[in-house]
């Protein structure tokens, strides 16, 4: 039961999130926004940095390390650091922050609920879910001033 409430959330919170953003990319092309560019931009190449960064780093993912089983569904090795999942969370917020204030808080608060599940479903270490969250932030405040 444990297991399914874990799983289940981290789906609830992710796809939502993941839903969200191209709506928004959607409006803002449609209605002629100028903040197009900035909100597609940012997030996409930053997301592209941070896997490559993935990559370069390889670190082991707890399971790796400890051979217990994950809560969460994963079986992929290596790339742990940083959490992509709590990137990604963290860059749409913090872009779509400049966008809806209320709407970019909302989202860093369910960050935060999403970074505690991946650390919980034995995933990520807690290491891995900070720098995804301040990469994320960095990269959206970033992106979207620059």
């Amino acid at each position: 039961m444990y297991a399914k409430v874990i799983n289940l959330s981290n789906r609830l919170i992710t796809y939502p999130v993941y839903a969200i953003y191209p709506v928004i990319i959607m409006v803002l092309l449609f209605s002629g926004d100028s903040r197009f560019w900035r909100v597609l931009l940012g997030p996409l190449i930053s997301f592209v940095l941070v896997s490559l960064l993935r990559r370069f780093i390889d670190a082991p993912r707890p399971y790796e390390v400890t051979g217990k089983a994950p809560i969460l569904n994963k079986d992929t090795k290596g790339q742990s650091f940083p959490s992509r999942h709590v990137f990604s969370i963290f860059v749409i917020a913090s872009t779509l922050y400049f966008i809806s204030r209320p709407l970019g808080v909302f989202l860093m608060l369910i960050g935060c609920v999403l970074a505690v599940l991946r650390v919980i479903g034995g995933v990520h270490y807690p290491r891995d879910v900070i720098a995804g969250a301040i990469i994320g932030i960095l990269s959206g405040m970033l992106g979207f001033l620059l």
